[in-house]
Formats: C-alpha cells, sequence, structure tokens
C-alpha cells in the first residue's frame, strides 16, 4: 500500500513514475528485439552441435532424401564415364583416410565424409585372380577393366595366358572398356601417378604374358620378334595409339640407353633397340595430321590449352611421379593427381560422343609396400579432391563416376575404446596388456615395420613421432615388402548406371556394368528404349541426344549440393526466421506512438 500513496501523492511525481516505467519497458522491448534480430539472422556456422537422438534423425533423413535423389538421377544412359582406381585401396584405408582428412581441417575426423563416401551406390568387389587367392595389380586391372580374371602377374589376357609365355599371348588377347569406347566414336584417356606401363594402366591397351615387360630389355630374346614390350604397344597398337590423353609417369621405358633423361640427368633410358618412343608418339600424331603435344614439366603441362588439343602425352617422371607431399610444385615440377584429372576432362569433353577416362592414384599402394601409413593416407586425399573436382565439372545427369580398388593390403585399423578425435597417426591410449609397449592404431600384418633386432619383433616405440611423414608403422611378420590384402574393397558408384552397383560383385562385372551404362557393350539393344527401374519412384527422362554438349568451360551443378551436410535439428528454418522477421517489425510499429508520447 506505500507505493500506491507514492504513486499517487502528486500529479507531477506520478507521471515521472509512469515515463520511469515505461522507459524501463522500452529498454526491455528493445533489447529484445535486437536479441530476434540476432537469432533470425542466417548462421554460416553451428558453435556447438548437440548429437542427441533428434541429431541422428535428422542427419539420416538427410542422406536417406540424397540416396533418392540420387537414386531417380541414376536413370539414363552415361554419356562419359570416369573410373577412378586408388592402388591398394581396402576399407581401413578409406576410413583412416577419412579420418586423416577430417582431422586435417580441424574436426574430429570420424564424422567427415569424402567426396565419393557421398555416392548412393555402394558394393563389394572380389579380387581374385585364376590362380591367386590374393590377387596382384596388373590381373586384378585386367578383370576390373577388360572383364575377364587372368592368371598373375599377366595383363590383358585371360586365362590362357601363362606368365612370361610369349606364344600364350597369341590367342589369350581380350579388349577393355578404352578398346569398346573408341569402337562407338567416344574419346579416351589415362590418368595416373605411376608409369603409364605399369600394371594397371598398361591393362587398358596392352596384351602382355608379363606386366614387368615395360620395355624390350624385359622381353627374352627369343621373344623380341613375336612379343612387343609394353610401351610399343602403346605408342603403335591400337587402342593405344588412338588413346587422346596419356598422363603419368616413367620415361625410362619410352627412351634409349644411348640419352639421358631430360629432368634426371645422371639416368639413361632403359630401351635397347635404340628407339625413342616419345620421338615416335609425336611423329605418329604429325603424320596423321592430328593437334598434339608432349609435355614433360608443370610449365609445360599448364600452358597446354584444352581448346586446341586433341592429343595429349604428359611423362612427368623418370619412374613414378613423387608422392604428393613431396612433389615439387614449381614450373619444373610435376602436376597434381587433381590438375591431370581436370586437364584430361577438359580436353576429352569436347568430343560430342562423350569420353572415357581413368585416373589412377597409384602411390596409395607404393606406401603400402613400405609400410609407410601416413603416405599412403595423404595419397587417399590427393583422390578425394581428383574426384571432388571432376564432380564440379562434369554433368551429373550424363557421367557416371566409379571409384574402386585393384586389391587390398594387410592394413589395419584398431584400439582399446580409443577415444573420439585421438590422432589417427598416433599411439592408442593404452599401451599393451602383456608387453607394457605402446602401440599405434595403425599396423601392418606384414613388412618392412617388424623390427628384427628386437627379441620379439616389436620395438619400444616410446619418444617416436608417429606424425613424422616417414614413420613406419609396426608389422607382425617379416617381409622386405609387405603384401596385399585378399578380402573384397569397396565400389562406389554415381550418375546415369550407378544403380548397377551394388551387392558383392566379382571384379570383372564393373567392366561389363560400365559397359551397360554407357551403351558401349557388345549388346546394347536397351539403349534403343528409354531405361527402366521398377524400384525408382520417379520415371526417367530420355537418353542424352548423342551430339548434345554444353559450352566448354561451363559451370556445372556439382554433387556438393545443400542436402549433402547433415541438417542440423536446432538450426532455425526459414519459416522460423520469417516469423521472428514479422514479429520484430510489428513490435517495432507498436512502440512508435510510446515514443512520440514520451517526447
Amino acid at each position: 500500500m506505500k507505493g500506491m500513496r507514492i504513486a499517487f501523492c502528486g500529479r507531477e511525481s506520478g507521471m515521472e513514475v509512469v515515463e520511469m516505467i515505461v522507459r524501463k519497458m522500452t529498454v526491455l522491448v528493445m533489447v529484445g528485439m535486437i536479441l530476434m534480430t540476432t537469432v533470425s539472422l542466417p548462421q554460416s556456422t553451428v558453435a556447438a552441435r548437440v548429437e542427441d537422438r533428434a541429431y541422428w534423425y535428422a542427419q539420416a533423413k538427410s542422406q536417406l532424401d540424397d540416396i533418392l535423389a540420387a537414386r531417380r538421377a541414376s536413370n539414363g544412359y552415361a554419356k562419359n564415364v570416369i573410373l577412378f582406381v586408388g592402388d591398394g585401396m581396402g576399407v581401413a584405408t578409406v576410413t583412416a583416410g577419412r579420418i586423416l582428412k577430417g582431422q586435417k581441417e580441424g574436426l574430429s575426423g570420424e564424422e567427415y565424409r569424402l567426396s565419393f563416401e557421398k555416392f548412393p551406390y555402394v558394393a563389394l568387389a572380389k579380387t581374385y585372380n585364376i590362380d591367386a587367392q590374393v590377387g596382384g595389380s596388373s590381373a586384378c586391372a585386367t578383370a576390373l577393366m577388360c572383364g575377364v580374371k587372368a592368371n598373375v602377374n599377366t595383363v590383358g589376357l585371360d586365362s590362357r595366358g601363362k606368365f612370361e609365355d610369349c606364344r600364350s599371348s597369341f590367342t589369350a588377347g581380350v579388349t577393355s572398356i578404352i578398346d569398346w569406347a573408341q569402337k562407338h566414336g567416344k574419346s579416351t584417356g589415362i590418368v595416373t601417378n605411376t608409369r603409364l606401363t605399369h600394371g594397371t594402366p598398361s591393362a587398358l591397351y596392352a596384351r602382355s604374358p608379363s606386366r614387368y615387360w615395360e620395355d624390350d630389355a624385359k622381353v627374352p630374346v627369343h621373344a623380341h620378334a613375336t612379343c612387343k614390350d609394353i610401351a610399343r604397344q602403346l605408342v603403335e597398337n591400337e587402342p593405344g595409339r588412338n588413346i587422346n590423353v596419356l598422363l603419368g609417369g616413367g620415361r625410362r621405358h619410352w627412351i634409349p640407353l644411348t640419352e639421358f633423361d631430360r629432368e634426371e640427368r645422371d639416368q639413361r633410358g632403359r630401351r635397347t633397340d635404340g628407339r625413342n618412343l616419345l620421338d615416335a608418339w609425336v611423329h605418329d600424331k604429325k603424320t596423321r595430321d592430328l593437334h598434339a603435344e608432349y609435355v614433360w614439366n608443370k610449365a609445360q603441362f599448364d600452358s597446354v590449352d584444352p581448346r586446341y588439343t586433341d592429343y595429349l602425352l604428359g611423362i612427368f617422371g623418370y619412374s613414378h611421379l613423387d608422392f604428393e607431399v613431396d612433389r615439387n610444385k614449381g614450373p619444373t615440377g610435376d602436376p597434381s593427381l587433381v590438375e591431370m584429372t581436370v586437364k584430361a576432362i577438359q580436353i576429352l569433353r569436347k568430343n560430342p560422343h562423350g569420353f572415357f577416362l581413368m585416373v589412377e592414384a597409384g602411390r596409395i599402394d607404393h606406401a603400402h609396400h613400405h609400410n609407410n601409413g601416413r603416405r599412403a593416407l595423404e595419397e587417399i586425399g590427393a583422390l578425394d579432391e581428383a574426384v571432388r573436382n571432376a564432380l564440379n565439372i562434369t554433368q551429373p545427369s550424363e557421367t557416371l563416376l566409379v571409384l574402386t580398388a585393384d586389391h587390398s593390403h594387410v592394413f589395419t585399423f584398431g584400439g582399446d575404446n580409443t577415444p573420439r578425435g585421438h590422432p589417427v597417426m598416433g599411439f592408442d591410449k593404452e599401451t599393451s596388456d602383456l608387453d607394457g609397449k605402446p602401440y599405434t592404431t595403425l599396423l601392418y600384418g606384414n613388412g618392412p615395420g617388424y623390427a628384427h633386432t628386437t627379441p620379439t619383433g616389436r620395438q619400444d616405440l616410446t619418444g617416436f613421432n608417429t606424425q613424422d611423414i616417414n614413420f613406419v608403422q609396426q608389422a607382425a611378420v617379416p617381409r622386405k615388402y609387405e603384401t596385399h590384402g585378399g578380402e573384397d574393397v569397396p565400389v562406389y558408384a554415381y550418375g546415369p548406371g550407378a544403380h548397377l552397383f551394388s551387392g558383392t560383385i566379382e571384379q570383372t562385372y564393373i567392366a561389363h556394368a560400365i559397359a551397360h551404362a554407357a551403351c558401349i557393350a557388345e549388346d546394347n539393344s536397351h539403349c534403343e528404349k528409354p531405361p527402366s527401374d521398377d524400384a525408382c519412384a520417379a520415371a526417367p527422362g530420355p537418353a542424352p541426344s548423342p551430339t548434345a554438349r554444353r559450352p566448354l568451360g561451363q559451370t556445372t551443378p556439382t554433387v556438393e549440393v545443400h542436402k549433402q551436410e547433415p541438417k542440423d535439428p536446432w538450426a532455425w528454418s526459414a519459416g522460423s526466421r520469417a516469423w521472428m522477421w514479422t514479429t520484430y517489425h510489428a513490435l517495432t510499429l507498436a512502440m512508435v506512438p510510446v515514443v512520440l508520447a514520451l517526447r
């Protein structure tokens, strides 16, 4: 009651109290409007994410929407095909590579998704060979790219081809996806950071009883007259001489013993027949009046204009190209896998009938063979960037992307309840409960990481920097070089025909599924009418015209659409923001007469 008496003891004092109350209300309302303005503005990032039930439900719903949309987009025919091969890339390599790349971007790593992990279709491929339970690269590549299982260390031959038996190759030769693509008028290309004559890329153009016959010096003398080495087949035979883009390493197999390499000037060529196949390649293209260029360093490569180049040979290393972390990025160095992939696509996509391109990240395999996990995982990052860039410059409605491996490795990833966000290259949180020594979560089943000088074969790594690029993971069994793994490898697919890749499949199936999707198979009767898929909700559109293409350099959609990232259930929706803005303006208008009255 005292407050009531004070309020009404005089007119002037009463008005002062009213004005004071109104001012306080005004301040409160204005503060409220500022807060509403702040929260209703678009938020670029969410500072803290609550990973509760609602978060995982929303994330699953977002991914389901993506997959359903991509499933509808997988209908139609693939005008273009890009086959990515991570040589030696097993599931453990993908997982650890994903975490490392995520951690390098400031995340805990486990939740990160590589670009190809967003592809909606996944399968597992068996990698055994005709005569091997654990497959070898060239025979696996023959299965993958020719659709036929082969014997170990042969390339481009069926089961009749025997290792180092020249005669057996006369009738055992098989054709590849590049043969099929060229037959249907498509441009073709190979990009690799290994030698162009190495086990995986050679399966696309060579038929040889030995993957090691990269130059004539390796071919037995008695076979010189009847069996060409792999480099000569690439330059002289079909389909090699008609491949539009060839980017990789291995100059030593192209030049004679009498010549020194242009880059590594203390190294000679390895050919004993006196031929320079680099000159032969250039001469062949000039004779046929083709717009062709040969380059051997990054400066020359960067100067190539895709608009005026139809054939490009780039050999940037005496042997294999350097690992990405060791690569000379200057003008005298080498282009990256990403740069080679982009340039290849820019050249090949000019063909109105489409193209086929194989991109190999071949140095994953080499790092694993040396138990050097860090370099292997860094190569996964380079492959991921190549895929990401390929998505950005191709049309998802007309380009099928398939990513897989030729085989795996005996590379493991595990720990004792290792905490989330733990450095993937680091020690586990606990030491061994038997010998008390620390161990890394990444290990190998065999290889040079075995410690020969210790009684147990396991060195005490206390004080070692496991993050060092040269660190060698420990191995259980001593070997000079680590071996391949025999488990199935993943197959990721996106684009027209991607729905053909699911389940557990033979590695040979991949080539035939690609041919079916691109209408370059022996039987293309399915290409004469619109495709159908009863499992897809939306009816497919007509197949793309074989002569339709976009202008060179036109920006194209990418798989990185808005829905690709998980939706945060606590983020403001467009409707919520609209309501907040409406409330803000209403309160502002309501305050105008109050402010005027106070004045």
